[in-house]
This record gives C-alpha cells, structure tokens and sequence, in this order.
C-alpha cells in the first residue's frame, strides 16, 4: 500500500487535540473522515506531535497509508474539499507518497514550536484564542538570558505534566529564544523530542521572570528541583503553535511524484 506523507494546519481551538478522543472532536478523526469520504477507506493517521487541545499547527506532518496511489494534489484537493464541507478548520497543504519505511514521528529528527504572548493593555480583538494575552509589562530581554539555562540536555521533570507517559524526563534542548516584535513576545524552542506541557510550562515559568517574580536563579533552582510544584503558571494552549518538524534529507524517505502545483 502506498504510503503518503501529509503536511497539515489547522486552527485548533475547535478540538480537543490532535489524537483521538471518545466523545470530543480531534484533528485525528477530522481528517481519517474527510480521507474515507475521499476513497471510501477506514484510515489511521501517525502524526509527528500530538498537539493537545486548542495548540494549534502551521507545519504538522501525518503519515497515511492507502490502497491507491493516487496523484499527491488529488488527495489533498479531495481532502480539503471534505474538510472544507464538515467547517473543520484543518487544511493540507500537501500530500506525497514517501518510502513504506518513513514514519511522521518516528523519522522526525526535529520538532520547533512557537509561543506567542500579546504583552500590552488591552486585549486582542483579532486573535483571541492565538495568543496569551499577559496585560503586565514583560522584559522580553530578561526572559531570553534566564531561557539560557535552560538550554542542553536536563531533567525536565519540573516542566512536564503529571500525565506525560513518556519512560525519561531527560531531553535535549536545542533552541529556547524569546524576542519582542511590537506588541508581541515569541518564543521559539526546538529539540528533537518534547515531554507532555513541557513547552507551555517553559513559557509559563518565563513569563514570571519577565514579569519580575522571579530571577533566572529562580528558574534554574525551579529545573534543578526536578519537582512538577516548583513549576511556574502553565501557560494556556492558545498561544503555541507547532511550526516545523525535520526529517533527514535522504532520497530513502521520498519517492518522486508529479503533482501539478506545490
């Protein structure tokens, strides 16, 4: 069977995560439904991170396997247009055919979020449900020194949920930067695997360094407990975007197809 590899986005505060739920709508089933009302097959979808309820993606990757191989555009227009019908807030940017071998989470090498905080009086007209709206002031500047420490491979037991299944606390942190751009703070992070709420907990602890509460010895005493109480605010999903997933560049995990557009 063909195995196709789909690059998705999708608004999801109208879901209750990516992964399949009993009774709450996820971007999972959305998708496997538009796919089956496409070809008339009951799929299931592997993606590369399963976002939780109301994070939303701009670059996630799914990997589907089907009966046909039909041209990549066909399945992404037909998916589209199912998607479009149902008022699901998902799209497919595109779709391939890729080695029986690759897999979207277990080929990823690389995972990059992005976190953006609306840092101003007032709160947004335009983007709610897209950004943490934190009406104090917040030192951007401070924020990315203390993000420093964060930086390499630690215990991260402090920063993930109570509920992460993964077997290790220990990660790799690549990438921690914070920036102000106007009215907006982002931050950017990278690493080739997370722990459950590592990021959103990350972003919350910094958040009371930038407000003042805390000083970086304060984040790294927070680390360095490897306890989930010393953990700051968890910050709310609607802020964190899922921006880019990275597999290696090997001609093992493409195989050429002609699509008509990119």
């Amino acid at each position: 069977m063909p195995r196709f590899r789909l690059d998705i986005e999708y608004d999801g505060s109208q879901f209750a995560g990516w992964q399949h739920q009993a009774d709450q709508p996820s971007v999972q089933q959305a998708i496997e439904q538009a796919v089956a009302k496409f070809c008339g097959e009951e799929v299931r979808l592997r993606a590369a991170g399963r976002t939780d309820a109301g994070v939303h993606a701009t670059a996630q990757v799914a990997h589907v396997d089907l009966a046909k191989a039909w041209p990549g555009d066909k399945v992404r227009d037909a998916v589209n247009a199912h998607l479009q019908a149902a008022g699901a807030r998902i799209a497919i940017l595109k779709a391939a055919i890729v080695a029986d071998d690759f897999d979207a989470r277990f080929s990823a090498t690389g995972r990059h979020y992005l976190y953006r905080i609306l840092n101003r009086r007032a709160p947004s007209a335009l983007e709610k449900g897209k950004v943490w709206w934190v009406p104090k002031r917040l030192d951007a500047a401070a924020m990315h020194e203390a993000a420093k420490l964060l930086l390499g491979r630690h215990d991260f037991t402090t920063f993930r949920s109570t509920q992460c299944q993964a077997e290790s606390p220990v990660r790799t942190l690549d990438r921690l930067d914070v920036s102000r751009v106007g009215d907006i703070i982002e931050v950017r992070t990278s690493a080739r695997s997370f722990l459950h709420n590592q990021v959103r907990s990350m972003v919350g602890s910094l958040r009371r360094v930038g407000d003042g509460s805390w000083s970086a010895a304060d984040l790294k005493a927070a680390l360095e407990a490897r306890n989930r109480a010393a953990c700051g605010q968890v910050a709310p999903p609607d802020g964190l975007f899922l921006v880019g997933v990275d597999y290696p560049k090997t001609v093992d995990n493409l195989v050429v197809t002609k699509d008509t557009d990119s």
